[in-house]
């Protein structure tokens, strides 16, 4: 079976491209603030570290406000490195201001982190409370008393034909069936004699 051909994605090599600058720059800005060595390589990976933790709990749908706070932290972080080395910055001689952003990064860096990973329980530690949870027992049932069947009603022959013509004398005159007390009240029988009789009609 043939492999396809290689396809490049332009959207991808332009995020590798930006990426790259972007890591570049904050590598710089780093280094420019007296943060020389492995520290000055170890600050944009923290900064891209909290943007793919900020965007991954917004995919994720829970705490969006914390999740677009440190989002945007992170972004400025990585947009204010590009800006900097741009030439508006003398990196040669670095401001204090921008010396205490870079040294206290890392703190910022850790707390947000900390709080986009515990502001929400994870979806399989739900399930597997409620898999550890023992069953409720079963509420007791109450017992249902068996209604007692009615004997059977015997009505003569001659009351239902009766019956009969009061109903179709009902309906003549109201348009509508007659309904069982109506039928009970015109005959002058009981409730099960007049339900009886109702059934046959």
């Amino acid at each position: 079976m043939a492999r396809p051909p290689l396809r490049v994605d332009a959207v991808l090599v332009q995020a590798v491209i930006a990426g790259a600058l972007s890591f570049a720059h904050l590598h710089d800005i780093a280094a420019a603030a007296g943060q020389d060595g492995w520290k000055a390589w170890a600050y944009p990976i923290s900064v891209d570290l909290l943007l793919v933790a900020a965007w991954r709990r917004l995919r994720s749908g829970t705490a969006k406000a914390a999740a677009w706070c440190w989002f945007v932290i992170a972004l400025a972080a990585s947009l204010g490195a590009n800006i900097a080395t741009a030439g508006l910055l003398d990196l040669n001689q670095v401001p204090a201001w921008l010396r205490i952003l870079v040294a206290g990064w890392p703190a910022v860096a850790f707390l947000g982190g900390t709080l986009l990973v515990h502001t929400a329980p994870r979806p399989d530690t739900a399930t597997e409370d409620q898999e550890d949870a023992p069953d409720p027992e079963p509420l007791a049932q109450p017992a249902i008393e068996a209604t007692p069947e009615r004997p059977a009603v015997t009505v003569p022959a001659a009351l239902v034909d009766h019956a009969r013509k009061v109903a179709t004398d009902h309906h003549t005159r109201t348009g509508t069936p007659i309904d069982t007390p109506t039928l009970r009240a015109r005959l002058g029988v009981p409730a099960p004699m007049a339900e009886a009789i109702a059934a046959q009609l």
